[in-house]
C-alpha cells in the first residue's frame, strides 16, 4: 500500500543501488562504469519540469555519474560525500525545505540517518535488510531497474502532475 504522497515536494536519491543496480565495471582506465535505467531518467526530468526539486547525495565520486545526472538537468549533485546528513541539512537550509516534504531513497547503511530524518523514507526492493525495515515505502522494482521511476510516478500521479 502506498503511503500518503500528497506533501512531497522534493526527492533525494542515492546513486549506487538506487539509480544503478549496484554493479560496477572496473575498466583498465581505472574508471568504474555503471548503468542507469532510461525510465528513471525520464521520470527525473519530468519531475524537474513539474517543479519538484531533485537532488543526488552519493558517497562515491565518478565523473561519468555527474555527466549522466547533468544530462537529466539535475543541478543539486553531491558526490564523494562522507557525511550525508550534513549535506541533507545544508540542502534543506539552502532551499528552506521542510524535511517532512522530502522523499529520500537509499539502499544501504550510509543512507539510514537521512532516511530517519526525512518525511518519506523509501528504498528499492533489493535494499539492505536494515534499510527495508525503516522504509515507509519499498518499491516493487530493484535498484537501477525503475525503482526511482516507480516512486516519482506514484507521487506525481497522487498529486496529479504526471
Amino acid at each position: 500500500m502506498l503511503p500518503d504522497l500528497s506533501a512531497i515536494k522534493a526527492f533525494i536519491f542515492d546513486v549506487d543501488g538506487v539509480l544503478t543496480d549496484g554493479t560496477m565495471l572496473a575498466l583498465n582506465s581505472g574508471e568504474q562504469a555503471r548503468t542507469f535505467h532510461i525510465h528513471d531518467g525520464y521520470a527525473i526530468r519530468h519531475a524537474l519540469k513539474q517543479g519538484y526539486r531533485v537532488a543526488i547525495i552519493s558517497g562515491r565520486e565518478e565523473e561519468g555519474v555527474r555527466k549522466r545526472l547533468e544530462s537529466l538537468d539535475v543541478r543539486d549533485i553531491f558526490l564523494g560525500v562522507d557525511d550525508k546528513m550534513k549535506i541533507f541539512n545544508n540542502y534543506i537550509n539552502t532551499y528552506r525545505l521542510d524535511p517532512q516534504h522530502i522523499a529520500y531513497m537509499g539502499d544501504d547503511m550510509p543512507d539510514m540517518e537521512v532516511m530517519r530524518r526525512c518525511g518519506l523514507a523509501t528504498c528499492p526492493s533489493d535494499a539492505a535488510a536494515d534499510v527495508l525495515a525503516i522504509s515507509h515505502y519499498v518499491t516493487t522494482k530493484p535498484g537501477g531497474r525503475g525503482a526511482v521511476r516507480e516512486l516519482l510516478e506514484a507521487t506525481m500521479k497522487a498529486q496529479k502532475t504526471w
